[in-house]
């Protein structure tokens, strides 16, 4: 049985992947930590709103704790790809950021889309806790935004078949 919350403090790595072709491409959240990886599945959307939430927390904490704000990044210096096995333990339902002044981490919080059911007991989400430098969420905000971008160029066309008349 997995465990229903798991935390990696601090990781050794994190960053945001996908698997499978431009318009059916599912997107992944990893960390590890030593040998354990964690793998989580998030929509498109999640991914663009976590690149942007962590932007917007970093632009902040410089303000509001007074820190020196991270440097521009240089994503040729980080492996942001996924590491093997891509073994996803459940879909996101909800994310969450927080900061730990006094270890200058970023917390981010993944909880499991639980669907609810009349007729079953709904079990209580799993929950993730990854634990991160100030630096490393500024590398995996930049990635993801990259990695966001690089999907279909017109994204309505989702793999549905359009016609045109002229």
């Amino acid at each position: 049985m997995q465990p229903r919350e798991i935390e990696l403090d601090p990781v050794d790595f994190i960053t945001v992947g996908t698997i499978g072709p431009k318009g059916r491409r599912v997107f992944h959240l990893q960390a590890g930590k030593g040998r354990q990886i964690v793998t989580v599945i998030i929509e498109k959307q999640q991914a663009q709103a976590l690149s942007e939430a962590v932007g917007e927390m970093l632009d902040d904490l410089s303000h509001k704790y007074q820190v020196a704000p991270a440097a521009e990044v240089d994503l040729s210096q980080w492996d942001m790809s996924l590491r093997d096995p891509v073994q996803p333990l459940f879909r996101v339902g909800q994310m969450g950021l927080g900061y730990d002044a006094e270890r200058d981490l970023v917390v981010l919080v993944a909880q499991e889309l639980v669907v609810e059911d009349e007729q079953l007991e709904v079990p209580d989400p799993r929950v993730i806790r990854l634990w991160a430098t100030r630096e490393q969420v500024r590398a995996l905000a930049e990635h993801t935004r990259n990695v966001v971008k690089q999907g279909r160029a017109d994204p309505r066309t989702n793999g549905h078949l359009i016609y045109y008349w002229t």
